[in-house]
Formats: structure tokens, sequence, C-alpha cells
């Protein structure tokens, strides 16, 4: 009996350690899929990006409060702000989680992260932490946030699969994960957007879903964005199997 179950734990074990290897290898042979799409934001002008992204007419900065108040996010709490840009919303976090809380600034650009840092110190915010990350990952410890915060960034994931592996591993139990992107429907959409984003909500949802996420909440706040709020599922592990959808044709 007793030599029954150590083969079937070591079965088990074994089972387990084939498909995390097959994910790794799946995350490794990733190939991206939108190759050079984040380029212009290796050496940005800090100002020219500051008048594009926090200026009227902008849907995401003018309901920007209102984003920050659905959000559920209160004093104490961990946000990392991935793809925080100018750090909009990064600022706002801030001051919404105060001195016991603390706000991960994460960009691909150095200069984005710098100036965030620099601007969050001039406004008195020293919870404000910036982390310049890779292409592939979040660059966040484990467990180490309650709140991962996309606005306008999914579609610039050039690594979709690895991305949503490394925010997964990076949030805690119970954490959330929002997502904010622009609509993708040729009835209403420009023809930036139709030609700039590269899935529309549903193929996001199905994407963020198969990487071990279950939607929970679809906040009708925004009209040219959705707002999408999931959770973690813990006990899933990513499929090696998930592959994003490419560019949706209409």
């Amino acid at each position: 009996m007793y030599r029954s179950l150590s083969i079937a734990a070591r079965t088990l074990a074994y089972g387990l350690f084939s498909i995390l290897v097959a994910a790794s290898i799946s995350l490794a042979e990733e190939q991206s899929i939108r190759p050079g799409i984040n380029s212009y934001y290796e050496n940005p002008d800090w100002q020219q990006w500051v008048n594009m992204f926090e200026r009227p007419g902008r849907e995401v900065y003018d309901r920007r409060h209102a984003i920050v108040d659905a959000s559920g996010v209160r004093q104490g709490m961990a946000v990392a702000d991935i793809g925080a840009g100018t750090g909009l919303f990064t600022r706002l976090f801030a001051e919404r989680v105060g001195p016991q809380g603390r706000v991960y600034a994460v960009d691909i650009s150095r200069p984005f992260i710098e100036n965030i840092v620099r601007t969050s110190q001039q406004r008195g915010f020293l919870n404000v932490e910036g982390v310049v990350n890779g292409h592939r990952d979040v660059s966040l410890p484990p467990d180490s946030i309650d709140l991962a915060f996309l606005v306008d960034t999914y579609h610039h994931f050039e690594y979709p699969v690895s991305m949503l592996s490394s925010i997964h591993r990076s949030l805690r139990p119970g954490a959330r994960l929002i997502v904010i992107d622009f609509r993708r429907d040729p009835q209403h959409s420009s023809s930036w957007v139709m030609g700039h984003v590269r899935a529309g909500r549903d193929a996001v949802i199905d994407e963020i879903s198969r990487a071990g996420f279950r939607l929970i909440d679809d906040k009708t706040l925004l009209r040219t964005n959705y707002y999408l709020v999931f959770s973690r599922i813990d006990s899933e592990i990513s499929s090696p199997h998930f592959s994003p959808g490419g560019v949706e044709n209409w």
C-alpha cells in the first residue's frame, strides 16, 4: 500500500514537473507578435508624451479620478502601474494608498521611469518605486502586489503570454488585474485604433482567461475604452498551449 502511494506521488510530481517544463519552454520560445511597436519609447521626449497623455479630450485622462475610484484601491495597498508612461495614474494611486502603501511605476522606458520618480518626489510621493522592466516580464517579485493596473498598455505587449505569466506570479492571493484598453469596433473606432490595436475586447478576455485569470467585472464606465477586472486563479497553472490571437480581422 505504501509503495503504491509512493509510486502515485512520484507520478503526480513528474506530471506537474513536465507541465512546468513545457510551460517554461513555451514562454522561452514565444515570438514577438508586434515587433517594433514600442521602439518610439526607447528615447522619448518626456514633455511631448506628457502633452499627449495628460490632455483634455483623452478619455482616460478626463475620467482618471472615476477610474481610480472604481479600482477599489485603498490605504496600504501595493499597486503596479504597468506601462506607467508619464506617471499620471502612478501619482493618483500614490495619493490613494498613502505612506503605508507602495506604487510600482513599471515601464520599458528608462526616461519615463526616471521622470516619474522625479516628479513624484517633487510632489511629496515617497511611496513610488520605479521599475524598468523587460519586454517579457514586469520585473516584480512573486506575491508582491495587490493590484496590477494596465491602461492602454495591453495592446503594446510584444510577448503577451510571457507578460501575463509574469503578472500572474507577481499578484498576491486575492489580488486583481485591471485592464483598460481601446474598444476595437469597425463601426465606431477610429482608423488609428483599427490599425494600431491588435485585438478587441473579446479576444483580450479570452487571452487573459487562458493565462490563469477569471473575469469578475466588466465596468461600463468608459465609452471608447473598456474596463475589465480579473482575479487570479490561484490553483491554475498557465497553459503552455495558450497563444495570442494575433491581429483580429473584421
